[in-house]
């Protein structure tokens, strides 16, 4: 009684395995090793003279797409195989038909002709007309005709190797002009390249001009070298592939950031012009308000003021009056006597003008305030003028002087005016005096919050910078704004430089200060849109300079520069 072992099948199994994958690493081996022989060969054969085998190449550098001798002779054509339509696509999509030679396949090529011991080696594709030569090895010929060509028997069975000992004993190939003739083909040896979708649609053949056989060692040798092609030609269009989708991909993301670009540009124009409609609104309410309210005080206050004069006249003649009768009757009855202590009379005459004297300042006062508000609002001011800076500023300076006084939280604020002899300059006055609000409001907010902290710039030293030197000459001992107003150099621009001595903007914070809706107040203190606006109307309106300088515990300046002839294109544009 027999019976099977299965440990042995297992064994043999195993066995098998590791023998081909000894194979396949023996043959990627020898391609390597024989590749760079074969490369140092053909530059050694490409300075020598021609061998008595190279009687091939003459004979094959004479054959042309048509046959040298009449086609009704070549007898034995091949036939075409059954799947020729759909043989000749998958030839096609590998785009390889006519393209410059390639190292890869030409180590192929060499090592198949070592291995096979033949001086002529060829990577041969059947086209419909000719079998065209990606690589050869042994030959110049580029191409045959298909109807004389051995390879295009070899594509007949995709399975197997055509092998052709002597082509004079060969039926198919006795009377074939390459075998009757130049160069007196013998031995052919052909394995076919099949694509992946399992189309013959070329071989990897060895030539010689003698009969001969092939070892097993070699047909095998010879059948991996031609899978190794396929490999090659895969690979190839692969890369191609990959090369067009990195292509293509690089193209959408080219794509994608001109798109982004667009959209953040949009988005920021967006959130611009959010801002400046914001920004006009408030400017336009607040303008009327400020205009109203300015008028409304302007009517009684002028009332009071304009009566002030009568009024000290006619008290200053009953004060006369009652003089002459104090004068004439020295000792009143005793009720006037009583009336007089009541109402203290003495003080009521000595106090009484200047009780007029105080309601004149006062009014005095109001007036200017009201000439404040009318200065800032501007509203009947739309186009360009000549205006004066300083005039501007100090309106402003008188808006904000309740947040400058001193409170029970703050010793108040001091404020260094350094103004230098300015012409008067042509610009948008409303807007502008805008821009001071935002930037004075900032320092006044900056060292409220810098006195209730105790963080006030503890800096003052001496530097040649002109632009830290402005900051660093501030008291440090009280808080304290500086405005300072000078011509440039060329005299063409007016600047106007703002700076207080709180705690400073770190460098993160200033590098956003001028973005839309950016703040770093608490909800309900700040929009983010006043320093925004500014740069806007300044260097974009003006065609001005705005930029800050800042450091921590150092302080912080706004520098402004104004020119002081508007450009005639700023204004077009405006227009």
């Amino acid at each position: 009684m027999t019976y099977d072992d299965p440990n042995s099948s297992v064994q043999n199994t195993s066995v098998k395995r590791l023998f081909q994958t000894a194979w396949n690493l023996l043959l990627n081996a020898i391609q390597g090793i024989y590749g760079r022989l074969f490369r140092r060969r053909r530059r050694q054969l490409s300075r020598q003279p021609l061998r008595q085998d190279a009687s091939i190449d003459s004979g094959l550098n004479r054959i042309n797409l048509t046959p040298s001798i009449p086609t009704e002779e070549v007898r034995n054509s091949p036939p075409l195989p059954l799947n020729e339509a759909d043989r000749l696509k998958a030839l096609n999509r590998y785009k390889i038909l006519d393209t410059p030679p390639e190292e890869a396949f030409d180590d192929l090529t060499a090592l198949a002709a070592h291995i096979c011991g033949t001086p002529v080696a060829i990577v041969s594709l059947v086209d419909a007309n000719r079998q065209w030569f990606k690589s050869k090895v042994g030959v110049e010929a580029t191409q045959t005709p298909r109807d004389v060509a051995f390879c295009a028997h070899a594509i007949l069975q995709p399975d197997d190797l055509l092998i052709v000992p002597n082509a004079l004993e060969d039926e198919r190939f006795a009377s074939n002009p390459l075998v009757t003739s130049d160069p007196h083909i013998r031995f052919y040896a052909g394995t076919p390249l099949v694509s992946a979708d399992g189309y013959a649609i070329g071989t990897l053949c060895a030539i010689d001009r003698v009969p001969r056989h092939l070892t097993p060692e070699q047909m095998e040798a010879l059948r991996a070298l031609g899978r190794q092609v396929v490999s090659q030609m895969e690979l190839r269009i692969n890369l191609a592939k990959l090369e067009r989708t990195i292509s293509k991909r690089r193209r959408v993301e080219e794509a994608l950031r001109r798109s982004n670009q667009r959209l953040l540009q949009t988005l920021k124009t967006l959130r611009n012009t959010q801002a400046q409609l914001i920004q006009s609104e408030k400017m336009s309410s607040l303008g009327q308000l400020v205009a109203g309210v300015a008028h409304e005080i302007n009517n009684p206050v002028n009332f009071i003021h304009g009566n002030l004069p009568y009024v000290s006249d006619y008290v200053r003649d009953l004060l006369d009056l009652l003089a002459f009768y104090k004068k004439q009757y020295p000792h009143p009855d005793s009720e006037i006597q009583k009336k007089a202590e009541a109402i203290d009379l003495n003080f009521l005459t000595e106090d009484l003008p200047k009780t007029l004297s105080s309601m004149k300042v006062g009014t005095d006062r109001i007036h200017q305030i009201v000439l404040s508000l009318r200065n800032f609002s501007r509203l009947d001011e739309s186009e360009m003028k000549r205006v004066d800076i300083h005039e501007g500023i100090n309106s402003t300076l008188l808006i904000l002087q309740h947040r400058l006084k001193a409170t029970a939280q703050n010793s108040g604020i001091e404020v260094i005016k350094e103004y230098g002899v300015l012409p008067p300059v042509q610009c948008y006055a409303g807007p502008l005096n805008q821009v001071f609000m935002n930037i004075l409001s900032n320092a006044v907010d900056a060292l409220e919050s810098s006195m209730v902290n105790g963080k006030l710039s503890a800096v003052s030293e001496k530097t040649t910078d002109i632009e830290t030197q402005f900051i660093a000459s501030l008291p440090t001992d009280n808080a304290c704004i500086r405005i300072c107003t000078s011509l440039s150099s060329d005299r063409s621009h007016v600047v106007i430089r703002i700076a207080d001595n709180g705690s400073g903007i770190p460098e993160e914070i200033r590098a956003k200060i001028f973005d839309p809706f950016f703040t770093t107040k608490p909800v309900g203190k700040g929009t983010g849109i006043g320093l925004s606006i500014s740069y806007q109307m300044i260097v974009e309106k003006h065609g001005g300079v705005l930029k800050c300088l800042s450091e921590p515990e150092r302080g912080t300046e706004f520098w402004i520069e104004l020119p002081i002839h508007a450009n005639r294109m700023n204004m077009k544009d405006q227009g």
